[in-house]
């Protein structure tokens, strides 16, 4: 049974419980269950490489509460002990009494006590319980979801690798079911056209404000671990701890992103839960900004006036409030890639104009990538755009890339990786072709008007001298006539 199918099996058996409800639940309650799988496998792996060093290992979970002591204890000869492996109500009494308040409790002690490291492994289990419960009903449904995820090996890396392409199916399908997959899920396609183009390198820092499910950062991850080869140890733990940074407002997606995180490999993930836009963006120093910064905000929503204060151009609108974040937590000489609404471009009033204006100026916003409507599907058919820009001084020209599939987007024909090669291979280039061209900084800040308008496509009026005007009016009117005729007879024929 592929891994593929043993996720499916788990989730046909979820389905049956009677404390699922929908792809949300079934997708959170096989998270946490893996998760406890793939730590039980990493404590092991750690174990393995102290022995063989010399040095000692101390296990974040005590023996009683790791995997291999309560979900799949194991006899001599390697097979299940059922005298010992809990099922029915007694698996379900030991996971919601002790299992979980012990898991919860991580976060509080790694925080205040002796040596407390917010980035150590401990705190992160910590952060990711605290928001979580069993939810699985039956004891019985859980014992089979045991048994399955038991027989995956976490210290494999193909099939960490596999784990990893199926975990982002499972979020994408939750957020597709609960109606978040903006908040869950991004396209790769976009999300890879996006860092290819960036191409962070290890020693940078990577910020995403609106985390989600931590898709930008996962993808960051496997740009920067495609070339470990490459890496000096010292690199790949500044990889591993001091790399990726990140915000998430809910609950939900704080918990879903950090797993996703983890289960990519990323071993301490530098994840935080809280609404980034309570932060006044004033108190911004150089040391709290970022070299790369990668994210797809929420689009839509409004905010309190509290909120607004903390930022100088104020308004309601998230999008603006995350564009103002951005644009002060990019380091000097930093990249930044962003999704935005269409309405960022084409909207002129006040605040919109006045952010735009900060970004021609002070930024230089040398390239926007403009994405074809049903990008988002089903979450959303709202036209959305990238800006590409690095805080270098002002912007002297903007290169335009409109993306335009042959056939429309839809949920079942989404966006692909071959949708946007071409514009990943003119993107150094800045090469003008049917969809690019180049805008100067001038002219755009004439309106504040950014929005793509392919010179292609604007047909010249066509310019005729006034005797050939009045023949072209004289032959419709002809035709008109014409018609006029033939409906007075068909009339008249229906009166007799």
């Amino acid at each position: 049974m592929s891994l593929q199918q043993k996720i499916d099996r788990i989730t046909d058996i979820l389905r049956r419980d009677d404390g699922i409800s929908g792809a949300m639940h079934y997708t959170e309650q096989t998270s946490w269950v893996l998760f406890l799988k793939f730590l039980d496998d990493y404590e092991s792996e750690k174990e393995d490489e102290a022995v063989l060093s010399g040095k000692g290992y101390q296990p974040v979970l005590d023996d009683d509460h790791r995997w291999s002591s309560w979900a799949c204890p194991k006899n001599a000869d390697g097979k299940l002990d059922i005298n010992r492996a809990r099922t029915g109500d007694d698996l379900t009494d030991y996971v919601n009494n002790k299992l979980f308040p012990y898991l919860k409790g991580f976060a509080d002690t790694a925080a205040t006590g002796a040596g407390a490291d917010p980035k150590s492994f401990t705190y992160k289990i910590g952060g990711i319980f605290q928001y979580l419960d069993n939810k699985v009903a039956s004891g019985h449904t859980l014992r089979e979801v045991l048994d399955i995820i038991d027989t995956l090996n976490f210290q494999s890396g193909d099939e960490m690798f596999e784990l990893s392409l199926v975990y982002e199916g499972l979020l994408q399908n939750m957020g597709d079911a609960g109606g978040y997959a903006g908040e869950f899920y991004t396209p790769r396609p976009v999300v890879r056209a996006m860092l290819k183009v960036i191409d962070p390198k290890a020693g940078q820092t990577i910020y995403d404000a609106a985390a989600g499910s931590c898709g930008f950062l996962v993808e960051a991850f496997d740009h920067l671990k495609a070339k470990k080869d490459e890496l000096s140890t010292e690199q790949w733990n500044f990889i591993q701890r001091d790399t990726f940074f990140g915000f998430e407002k809910t609950s939900l997606a704080y918990v879903m992103g950090m797993m996703n995180m983890i289960l990519h490999g990323i071993e301490s993930p530098n994840l935080y839960r809280g609404n980034t836009l309570t932060q006044n963006i004033r108190d911004i120093q150089e040391k709290d900004r970022y070299d790369i910064i990668l994210a797809n905000p929420p689009f839509g929503g409004k905010e309190k006036p509290q909120i607004q204060q903390n930022f100088p151009i104020q308004a309601n609108a998230t999008e603006l409030l995350f564009m103002q974040h951005f644009m002060k937590t990019l380091k000097s000489g930093g990249k930044a890639a962003i999704v935005v609404p269409e309405g960022v471009l084409f909207q002129t009033n006040s605040a919109f104009k006045q952010v735009k204006q900060e970004l021609l100026e002070n930024f230089d916003l040398h390239t926007i990538l403009s994405l074809p409507a049903g990008v988002f599907l089903p979450y959303s058919g709202v036209k959305t755009n990238v800006l590409f820009f690095e805080r270098s001084g002002g912007t002297s020209d903007v290169w335009y890339y409109e993306c335009e599939p042959e056939q429309k987007l839809t949920k079942n024909k989404p966006v692909t990786d071959k949708h946007l090669e071409e514009f990943v291979e003119l993107y150094s280039s800045r090469e003008t072709t049917d969809r690019s061209w180049t805008i100067s900084a001038s002219k755009l800040a004439e309106d504040y008007d950014l929005s793509a308008k392919n010179p292609a496509k604007q047909k010249d009026a066509e310019h005729l001298a006034p005797s050939d005007i009045l023949k072209q009016i004289r032959i419709k009117e002809k035709l008109v006539s014409s018609l006029l005729d033939e409906i007075e007879d068909l009339l008249v024929g229906h009166k007799k």
